[in-house]
């Protein structure tokens, strides 16, 4: 759980930035819920490149006292510093790449105080095309990190390119399995990949950007259980609070992802963060959720798309998404994604319970259950 600038802020960064939000995140109380990891994401880097012993640079006017001093300040507050690279000759935003670096770069973010690196995929150089080959291309970071000594988390951003929710797990913490979100609940784009049909296939990548929460969801709903605890499908940063969704579709956004075990990084500018938004990321009770101890994440076991009304974009679904927590609860979504209002929405214990038992075989279907909304804290 932490911040991330990216979404927001995009290539915009410098060290007031990530303090001044860091002082924020204190003072609001996020850090003591969780959100520990400040992230630096692209443009860091010195333009002109590695310095003469061949290690990356800071840009200089950005960050006039260099990056360990802010490492220092955010482990001060509290708080743990993530930095970005990428496994690529340079990264999406074309700076300075680690790859066939990866040691030196290792050394450094270890020698900055960094606590986790978010690792892309651009500029490959044609490293890519099987599990093995990209495996082996990560891996070689992941090994460097380790051989620093220092305890640093990884998170894999290649978009779910060559099935890496088979492997992630056996190097990093986390691992993306899309291309960047978008702002909406479920408008589609032909920036983000895959046909609708082809959702349901975990070889069907989507590189890009302009994801929408649905979207990701349908993709992520074929291998939601390969989340477990150490390593955790990762849906990519939270927009609550960037203003291009209702309060309702933030909400059912910021639960599933928490329901569904993803990491939990804020993506907007925290300084400027409305009540109402500040009110669905700080729920106790949904990122209690997702910080369950049993770690791992709920399935979906109902989609439905026949006479649902379609929204704008010809969109329109319901799911229901089912899974047990370490105390023996069972939590249960039930997500409206059509265009009207429903005034209730049902659905059988046989469903929820069909990871015990299908068909109703399940003995939890007799039993009696209190049922709790996280929403209304009732």
């Amino acid at each position: 759980m932490g911040w991330n600038n990216w979404n927001a802020f995009g290539c915009d960064v410098s060290e007031d930035l990530l303090l001044s939000t860091a002082a924020k995140i204190v003072n609001l109380g996020l850090r003591d819920l969780g959100y520990n990891y400040v992230v630096l994401d692209d443009c860091w880097q010195d333009p002109k490149g590695r310095d003469e012993d061949g290690k990356l640079q800071p840009e200089p006017t950005k960050f006039p006292r260099g990056l360990k001093a802010i490492s220092d300040d955010l482990h001060a507050m509290g708080l743990k510093y993530g930095m970005y690279s990428s496994a690529g000759e340079m990264t999406c935003a074309r700076f300075e790449g680690s790859l066939d670096h990866e040691k030196e770069d290792a050394q450094s973010f270890a020698d900055w105080g960094v606590d986790m690196l978010k690792y892309d995929s651009c500029y490959h150089m044609g490293r890519i095309g099987t599990p093995q080959i990209s495996f082996n291309r990560f891996k070689a970071m992941s090994d460097a990190l380790a051989a620093t000594g220092r305890n640093i988390l990884l998170n894999l951003c290649n978009w779910g390119e060559d099935l890496v929710h088979t492997w992630g797990m056996s190097i990093a913490n986390s691992w993306r399995v899309t291309g960047d979100i978008y702002d909406s609940f479920t408008r589609p784009d032909d920036l983000c990949g895959c046909d609708k049909n082809q959702l349901s296939d975990p070889a069907c990548i989507a590189p890009g950007t302009h994801c929408s929460v649905l979207f990701i969801l349908n993709k992520i709903a074929a291998f939601a259980d390969r989340s477990i605890p150490g390593g955790w499908s990762d849906l990519d940063m939270l927009e609550v609070g960037q203003g291009g969704m209702t309060d309702d579709e933030y909400k059912a956004h910021f639960a599933l992802w928490a329901a569904l075990k993803s990491p939990l990084f804020l993506g907007n500018d925290v300084r400027d963060m409305s009540a109402q938004a500040l009110s669905i990321v700080n729920n106790p009770a949904v990122i209690a959720l997702s910080q369950d101890p049993h770690g791992r994440s709920l399935t979906r076991v109902s989609r439905v798309t026949d006479g649902v009304a379609r929204d704008v974009y010809g969109v329109g679904e319901t799911h229901v998404w089912s899974g047990y927590l370490a105390n023996g609860d069972q939590a249960v979504i039930m997500l409206n994604a059509g265009a009207e209002d429903l005034d209730s929405m049902s659905v059988p214990l046989s469903e929820i319970f069909t990871s015990f038992g299908p068909g109703g075989s399940a003995p939890h279907v007799a039993f009696d259950w209190a049922v709790h909304d996280l929403w209304a804290h009732r």
